[in-house]
Parts: structure tokens; sequence; C-alpha cells
């Protein structure tokens, strides 16, 4: 049972590909928040996901969209705005691609033409969008946009490869675009920086299930799920949090400010005396 926090709320939701991506988890809780939206994915997901069950199941509009390409970002805009009758008050940026990640191509070797499409898609986007959103003037004073990072984007995380520069470019977009929206219409644009979480995305990450359980260990509260992810998400788009913008706002339990646990201390210590034994 939602509280109604985005009653008579419209927003688009980008990246809701399987039940298990966050952005799925999203939609859930946007609908149990009382909102109105709109749910948009690559055109491929048309054939590898299921973004149309969920449409149905929710009863929401989908508009596939091309994110590299302007002409489909303001096809979707304009669509979205017409089919949920005005501006929007929120937009999930939930998108994220690499196919030297994929090919597991180490980062000292990177192909620089997968890497081109790695920035297009991954951060990029989030320019062309807001540009979008900007040019059409598609969002409603005190609207807010969220997109989904990592903490690869301040420290090195040697499997993640190039998505780390992808996710320092989105971060750096936020900050830049949240300036000018913020002053022209009140608009806050932020990001969350989430756990590990076990997406179609974070699973093809090399070596994900034994890092997943190490930041599960190294994080106070453990790692945060999709599900409460979603939660935050709602948090950001309510009216709860209008004076929060070009912010990088960590969800991960706490990891991001843990030097050490005391678990891998004690594993430490065991090794040493066994050791010296």
């Amino acid at each position: 049972m939602g509280n109604n926090l985005l009653k008579g709320k419209r927003g688009i939701i980008f990246g809701a590909l399987n039940e298990n991506s966050i952005a799925w988890q999203v939609a859930l809780k946007c609908k149990e928040e009382g909102a109105e939206f709109v749910l948009t994915n690559a055109p491929v997901a048309a054939r590898v996901g299921q973004t149309e069950t969920l449409a149905t199941q929710l009863n929401a509009p989908l508009i596939y969209a091309d994110v590299t390409k302007m002409e489909d970002l303001e096809n979707l805009v304009s669509q979205s705005m017409e089919k949920l009758g005005g501006q929007l008050d929120f937009v999930l940026h939930s998108v994220g691609m690499s196919l030297n990640v994929r090919k597991k191509i180490p980062y000292p070797e990177l192909n620089y033409e997968y890497m081109h499409q790695t920035l297009d898609i991954s951060a990029m986007s989030l320019h062309r969008l807001l540009q979008t959103l900007w040019a059409k003037d598609a969002m409603a004073e005190w609207g807010s946009v969220v997109a989904l990072t990592y903490i690869a984007a301040q420290r090195v995380f040697p499997d993640y490869s190039e998505m780390a520069d992808a996710k320092s470019l989105l971060e750096s977009i936020t900050r830049s675009f949240g300036y000018h929206f913020g002053k022209r219409s009140k608009v806050r644009i932020n990001t969350i920086s989430q756990s590990p979480t076990k997406t179609t995305a974070g699973s093809g990450v090399a070596g994900f299930d034994a890092f997943f359980n190490y930041a599960d260990t190294m994080s106070p509260l453990g790692n945060a799920n999709s599900e409460t992810c979603a939660n935050y998400c709602v948090s950001l788009f309510s009216d709860y949090t209008r004076m929060v913008t070009m912010q990088n706002l960590f969800h991960d339990g706490g990891f991001s400010f843990t030097g050490v646990a005391s678990e891998f201390m004690e594993q430490l210590s065991d090794s040493a005396l066994g050791k010296s034994s």
C-alpha cells in the first residue's frame, strides 16, 4: 500500500528490461505511489526483454527509443506529454552498455569504437535527453531527473573498465545541466550511486558475484537491493526533496565511507597467525 507520494505526477522511466532491472522496480513503486508514466527502452528490448509485459501489467504507455538518436528522444518526449496530458514531473535515466566489458577486453587494450559507443549510450544520452526536455520545455517546475551511477566513477574497480569513465561523465553532466535547469525552472537533477545489484547489466561484469559478496560484507547495512533503490528514487521524485540537486547520492549501505570491515581484519589476522605457526 502506497502513501500517494507521487499522486498526480507524470514521468518517463527508462530501462525496465526485466524484473531484475532497477527501473522495473521503480516503475512498480511509482505506480503504487500514484504516478502516471511512460515506459521506454531501446528497440532491441522488444526482442530480448519483458518491457511490454510490464507496460500491460501497469497499464502504462510504452514508447521505444534509441537514446543515441535525437529524433527518437524528441518523439518520446512529445508523445509522452501528449499521452500523459502535460509536462513531466520526473524522469529516470537507467541506461548503460559496454561492449568492451561484455567482450572482457582489458582496460589498457580498449577498442575505441566500442568505447565511443559506451560513452554515447551510457553518458552522453543523459545530456541528449536533458537537452530535449529543455528545448521542449517538457519538465514542470520543481520536476526531478534521476540517473543511476556507480562508485567506480570515484574509485578504481578494474573489471568495471570503461564504464567507470562513462559514469564519471554522467555525474559531471548531472552537475552542469543541473545548474542550468535549476536556474531556469527549479528542475533538480541527481545521480544515485547504487550498491552492486544483480541486474542483467551488472551481472555481466567479470567477477561480479565475488565483488557483490565483498561489498555486502564491507557495508555496515549490507548491499542495497533494487527494491530499496526504487524507494529512494521515489523520494527524489517526490516534493520532500525539492532542495536536493546536482548531487551524487550514495545508496550503498555505507560501503562508500567504510575503510575496512572488521570481518576482513579478523580474516587477515587469522591468516597471519596461520602462517607464523
